[in-house]
């Protein structure tokens, strides 16, 4: 069968989900389109989604487009949710990026464009919202290549935009879209220099170009008025690429997981070879390692939204939900890895934390049962209990994150739960290179001798581990792949507290006994030696920042740069932006210094001013700008205690 797996992304409030209805409307899946602000659509099955008019979870849907299987996934436009559109990306074949004609291309587009470009994903553009007022397709086109890398063709046509006339058409070969088709098929440009090309002979080349991914067709329309909404499905069957169906090599990746009270744990897979039928028991791959006791395929689910169909069986090309693997976590490979089944591009970092706790505190094991299970659906939560503390943490991407998972605490779990406010996740990172070293021989049986050599990288590099060079005679490999993963476990904590990143870690030297080292040992000396290598190194306290847009009418421009510069320790590289009255400034905040800035923009502009943020990264700041927070659980420093605690002498938690 012909398959598209296909995947529609877009900033928020684009109106992505107004265009899915409408291609199921016209496909047969419904028989009239859903509406965002009514809240009855296919894609948000979500109650929070439906009150609050935007999406949370990025919906699977399947469908037929003519004798072509789609496979549509709509993903959450707002930032706080980046997470989910991160892991679609690692099931599809190609994608429809929507921009507002009226707002143009905005932060969160460039952003998942540049995902879709590490992942070399065909794509096309929607131009939505010709009917909006003032909208203007023709310079939002015009300015495409301003923001994004790509051969933009264009293929429409419109009339009576930003008014409730507009129209929209499919249009066929012209100068200009042949002249921008020529900038990415040599053939086609042959053809068209010798005066050779006609019609058929452009939509041909223009639909391979396309396909492999050397042409952006641009296509415009008002999804909520299905203007142009046809050309948004010629685009699909003709100018993304289909799945490849015949690999026989099973191999899959696990891209989502949902919970039914019914069937469990759902874990959606796509499929880039081999077959799944229920019964299966098929092997999963985590980190290289095959997961043990991941259980057994009980149903194969093809989702239409909060619908499905129990199928029995899953193919190669295909996306389906399989219940019954119990052990399945997000990012796992079924079956054996291939080309298609690496890491998803990162466009979410979790750069708050808050502290949860039941309001009726009985009730504490249950919100963190389902908490723990939220964070499986949503791994960058990051749901952990702190033993010495007694006290549950999760990490968030934002503020709306955090309504979202209480809204689910309380009608999904029957749990209500408080927080405290949001507290900013600083991380650290190595100053200078230096040694780490740990000597575990005492007291007796042991024997484990570690060294490494830490050296620091650029910022955003994360955490390289080095194997070194260390023969098996002197250091037994699994004991270097002790030292390996124990070395991962130990970086949560540097001298301030808070997560070790960006550097090298090079295993360098160590040393087992034959007789008295015990398979726990290295274990033991690793944190000890990590701790040793942070305080001979020393660390360096890191920041998050975001990359900030504000609009508002030009006479608060001076009170705005103000608050920027002077009260948050914001920068920016270009002057602003002025036109028709407003301004529009581009900038670089200090996350803790921004928390609130939304609010007081509204107060200060009589809610004329917008505030778009997402996340940039992390710089070093000087420690009496940032903040440090306690060790938490036993300090490997201190070698004694540590030494205890690891022998089970001492059961205070760590």
């Amino acid at each position: 069968m012909d398959i598209r797996n296909i995947g529609i992304f877009a900033h928020v409030d684009a109106g992505k989900t107004t265009l899915t209805e409408q291609i199921l409307r016209r496909c047969g899946v419904i028989r009239s389109a859903g509406s965002v602000d009514s809240g009855d659509t296919v894609a948000d099955s979500m109650d929070i989604e439906r009150r609050r008019g935007i999406s949370v979870k990025a919906a699977a849907i399947s469908f037929m487009s003519g004798k072509v299987r789609v496979n549509l996934i709509d993903t959450p436009g707002h930032v706080d949710f980046a997470g989910e559109v991160e892991r679609s990306m690692t099931a599809l074949d190609g994608a429809a990026v929507i921009i507002d004609a009226l707002e143009g291309v905005q932060p969160h587009t460039v952003a998942i464009w540049k995902a879709l470009d590490r992942l070399h994903l065909p794509r096309f553009i929607f131009l939505n919202k010709i009917d909006r007022a003032g909208a203007d397709p023709e310079a939002v086109f015009s300015g495409l290549s301003g923001w994004l890398d790509g051969n933009f063709v264009r293929l429409f046509g419109v009339s009576g935009c930003g008014s409730r006339d507009a129209k929209a058409e499919l249009a066929s070969m012209t100068p200009e879209s042949a002249e921008q088709l020529s900038l990415a098929d040599d053939i086609f440009m042959e053809k068209y220099l010798d005066g050779m090309a006609d019609d058929a002979f452009f939509l041909e080349r223009l639909k391979k170009a396309s396909a492999e991914g050397r042409a952006v067709p641009v296509f415009a329309g008002a999804a909520a008025r299905d203007v142009g909404v046809e050309a948004v499905l010629w685009g699909i069957e003709h100018c993304l690429p289909a799945a490849e169906t015949k690999e026989t090599d099973l191999s899959a990746v696990v891209f989502r997981i949902d919970h039914d009270r019914t069937a469990g744990k759902i874990a959606h897979a796509r499929l880039f070879g081999g077959e799944l039928v229920t019964r299966d028991s098929p092997d999963i791959i985590r980190g290289g390692e095959t997961v043990e006791d991941s259980g057994k395929i009980t149903q194969i689910r093809r989702f239409t939204g909060s619908k499905y169909e129990d199928t029995g069986k899953v193919g190669c090309g295909d996306i389906a939900g399989l219940c019954g693997l119990s052990g399945a976590k997000i990012g796992d490979i079924i079956g054996s890895p291939s080309k298609r089944t690496g890491s998803p591009p990162k466009l979410a970092t979790p750069y708050l934390t808050v502290k949860a706790a039941p309001k009726d505190i009985s009730r504490l094991p249950e919100l963190l049962a389902a908490l723990t299970e939220l964070s499986e659906e949503e791994p960058h939560i990051n749901c952990r209990w702190e033993k010495t503390e007694r006290e549950i943490d999760i990490d968030l991407t934002g503020r709306i994150q955090l309504e979202v998972i209480s809204d689910e605490l309380k009608n999904r779990y029957g749990v209500e739960a408080e927080f405290s406010p949001p507290a900013v996740i600083y991380k650290e990172t190595i100053k200078n290179p230096g040694t780490a070293f740990a000597s575990y021989t005492m007291p007796k049986p042991c024997w484990a001798v570690v060294e490494m050599r830490f050296e620091p990288l650029e910022r955003g590099s994360g955490v390289v581990w080095d194997g070194g060079r260390v023969p098996n005679n002197q250091l037994f490999y699994r004991y270097q792949e002790h030292i390996r993963r124990s070395f991962f476990m130990s970086i949560s904590q540097g001298n301030y507290g808070w997560e070790v990143t960006d550097f090298k870690a090079t295993l360098t030297g160590g040393e087992h006994h034959t007789i008295h080292t015990h398979p726990l040992d290295f274990f033991v000396a690793t944190p000890m030696a990590v701790r040793d290598g942070f305080a001979a190194c020393g660390t360096e306290l890191l920041e998050p920042l975001v990359d900030a847009r504000i609009t508002a009418p030009e006479e608060y421009l001076g009170r705005v740069i103000s608050d920027v510069t002077d009260k948050m320790r914001g920068s920016f590289e270009e002057t602003p932006a002025i036109v028709n009255g407003s301004f529009m400034l581009d900038c670089i905040l200090p996350v803790s210094e921004s928390l609130d800035y939304p609010i007081r923009l509204a107060s200060v502009t009589s809610g004329k001013g917008s505030y778009y943020q997402e996340f940039r990264g992390y710089r070093v700041i000087p420690p009496e700008l940032g903040k440090t927070t306690p060790f938490r659980g036993i300090d490997p420093a201190d070698r004694a205690k540590w030494i205890l605690y690891a022998r089970g002498a001492i059961t205070e938690g760590y």
